[in-house]
């Protein structure tokens, strides 16, 4: 019998077909991360090509509209931009920001989280207190001062520029006490029982024995911490952008395409914001119903017939 065969007759198959929730939820975001990465073969137009935007087009309702056009499915926005194409590769710099500083916050947590709880002592205590620093400060707040010294002190033309990489540093390095925190928790359960030691009588270093043997033991509660940040993560984006300290307006995340309609929405021109925020609401929620449905799953404690 194959793995993959063997993988879809598991327990943990059986009990995802059983919950609705969980399967709609999969659908959801399945669907939307495939339109996101496939955004230059979905998306009617290039909102990044100036060429194919007309300003004279700007703020045209939806389709469904009476002064909806054929043309723009979603209407446009307030630079002429087509709204399904704007938000496809909108949701895709979202995805790529919250995808990529979980990955940062993942690397940055489980390293120290594996070196606190299995060394302790003097290291545990020092990064445990830095964790404790780092959590009395909202992941917003330490985002907006650092993002606002750097348009400061290097202007804003350059970070337009470096602004995906500026977000994934600052969000990945605000929350990486989330990671940190659950692994020593794990590896303090983890590092007295025997197969540990047998690994340190062997001679085993112990860079070995946390990477090799303690760490895969920890990745349960990784993987679930890590489906909820990716959400928290796009979150904290879509509010930097909503402050105009995300993405610039001709790299248009999710945040900033809200940011931007949001002073048109009392004029009538409802779907500039409208339409972005339910697709961010479907996303985030759909990403944390995932998140609890694993963290159900992978705790039998949890999980409930």
């Amino acid at each position: 019998m194959s793995a993959f065969t063997t993988f879809f007759q598991s327990d943990f198959v059986f009990r995802f077909k059983r919950d609705k929730v969980a399967v709609i939820s999969l659908i959801v975001v399945v669907v939307l991360v495939l339109s996101a990465l496939f955004a230059p073969l979905i998306a009617p137009t290039n909102p990044y090509d100036l060429t194919t935007i007309d300003i004279m087009d700007s703020e045209i309702p939806p389709i469904w509209t009476e002064e909806g056009e054929d043309r723009f499915l979603l209407g446009t926005d307030p630079q002429g931009r087509d709204m399904l194409s704007t938000i496809l590769y909108g949701m895709r710099i979202s995805l790529t920001i919250g995808f990529f500083a979980v990955l940062l916050q993942a690397f940055l947590g489980v390293s120290i989280g594996l070196l606190s709880g299995y060394i302790g002592g003097r290291v545990d205590a020092f990064f445990m207190r830095l964790a404790d620093i780092q959590l009395s400060l909202s992941t917003l707040m330490v985002a907006i001062i650092a993002l606002a010294v750097f348009q400061a002190g290097f202007g804003a033309e350059l970070y337009s520029d470096l602004a995906i990489i500026m977000l994934v540093l600052v969000i990945g390095i605000a929350e990486w006490p989330q990671y940190a925190r659950t692994v020593r928790a794990s590896v303090l359960a983890e590092k007295h029982k025997e197969y540990v030691d047998a690994a340190r009588v062997i001679g085993m270093s112990r860079r070995r024995i946390m990477v090799r043997h303690i760490l895969p033991n920890t990745l349960s509660p990784i993987l679930v911490i890590s489906t909820i940040q990716v959400a928290n993560a796009i979150i904290s984006e879509a509010a930097l952008s909503f402050l105009g300290l995300g993405m610039p307006v001709n790299k248009p995340s999710l945040g900033s395409l809200i940011s931007s309609g949001f002073e048109f929405i009392f004029s009538g021109s409802w779907w500039i914001t409208v339409i972005p925020s339910i697709v961010l609401v479907a996303l985030i929620l759909s990403i944390n119903l995932l998140g609890d449905w694993l963290r159900d799953v992978l705790n039998p404690k949890l999980y409930k017939d």
